[in-house]
């Protein structure tokens, strides 16, 4: 990939939240970017040089996006292949490779891909019918999480088997899309690790943010972790091992679990900027959204390391409607994504409170 001067055009494929502050960063930097996104309101295109208001397959819009473009990028990881394909036949540079996107689109593939390098991941079984799940229930126990194998986020596409009454309402809950049963982890912390990496192979990794969650959407993201130090060393190790297998160019979201007896497990990855490092804007010298974008333009990678300890809130729904008393909080750093309509379940922005290290 060859190194991009300030001036170049860098190509975003969506337009939410992480393609705004992508694009800020880009700018910070001297380039430009346009915006693909089907909403002509998104929040990335309301700040980008240029947007192009279309689906991401429609094949008239790539070849738009190819030709103004010198590295084209993504915001999310359900690009659809066919566009992906369509782009790397129009010539286009685009970071990070397909093969990350492709394996990270199907929960199968992914787990399947961690354990062949070696990783531990929860049990897992492929789910194709009801009678196939009950076979998966009797192997793997319960409680397990049933989860569609493509498209599920923030909690979607996912379902409980707590008992055998679960089942047939688990079941229909995946509309008949293939999905798969994981085993049920009984964890101590959930964390997080963003890595970056060049296009020469070097790579760093932020410090691991430990994760609340509720009703399967993020909700804050903690610095220090609080997880012991052999844990954070391993974590990054991992973290760095999967971006070298994935050849991987950019920022890379990795969510573990730390088990109660200090096992350490991969949940996913995400080929992207990732909402639990958006902390990293106001609490490291260099964000993730710049490391990202340096590193897709060949630039060296910046500083991973923090100036303070944080705590990241996520914003959602009628949360953002506090704003005046968060801009008034000392310490309290807010983010808005300039979203028009606000809606329960929807992150509107996030607040990074800063303490000292």
């Amino acid at each position: 990939m060859k190194t991009l001067s300030p001036g170049a055009t860098i190509g975003i494929l969506g337009g939410g939240q992480l393609g705004r502050m992508l694009a800020m960063a880009a700018s910070r930097l001297g380039f430009s970017c346009i915006i693909l996104d089907p909403d002509r309101n998104c929040p990335a295109g309301k700040i980008a040089r240029a947007m192009i208001c279309a689906d991401y397959d429609d094949e008239t819009a790539l070849a738009a996006l190819s030709a103004e473009c010198d590295v084209i990028t993504y915001e999310f990881e359900n690009v659809p292949a066919h566009a992906v394909a369509f782009l790397q036949a129009a010539g286009s540079a685009l970071a990070p490779p397909p093969k990350a996107l492709e394996i990270s689109q199907d929960r199968l593939r992914e787990k399947n891909f961690l354990q062949d390098i070696g990783i531990a991941t929860a049990p897992y079984q492929p789910v194709e019918n009801e009678a196939r799940l009950r076979t998966a229930i009797e192997n793997l126990g319960l409680p397990a999480l049933l989860k569609t194998r493509r498209l599920g986020y923030d909690g979607k596409g996912q379902a409980i088997i707590k008992n055998q009454n679960d089942i047939t309402n688990g079941w229909k809950a995946m509309q008949s899309a293939p999905a798969i049963l994981e085993g049920f982890i009984d964890f101590a912390l959930e964390i997080s690790v963003i890595t970056v990496r060049g296009a020469d192979g070097n790579s760093k990794t932020y410090h691991p943010a430990r994760n609340i969650h509720k009703g399967g959407i993020l909700r804050r993201s903690i610095v220090p972790s609080g997880a012991d130090a052999p844990i954070i060393t391993e974590a990054r190790t991992i973290a760095m091992k999967i971006a070298n297998a994935l050849d991987y160019i950019g920022v890379l979201g990795i969510e573990f679990f730390v088990g109660k007896d200090d096992s350490l497990m991969v949940n996913e990855f995400a080929p992207r900027v990732h909402n639990s490092g958006h902390w990293t804007v106001e609490a490291c010298g260099i964000s993730q959204f710049e490391n990202h974008i340096r590193a897709i333009a060949g630039w060296p990678l910046g500083d991973t390391a923090r100036h303070s300890n944080c705590e990241m809130e996520n914003l959602i729904g009628e949360d953002a409607a506090n704003w005046q008393a968060l801009t008034a909080e000392q310490g309290a750093l807010l983010t808005l994504y300039g979203k028009r309509h606000q809606r329960s379940g929807r992150k509107m922005g996030h607040v990074t409170r800063l303490k000292p290290l």
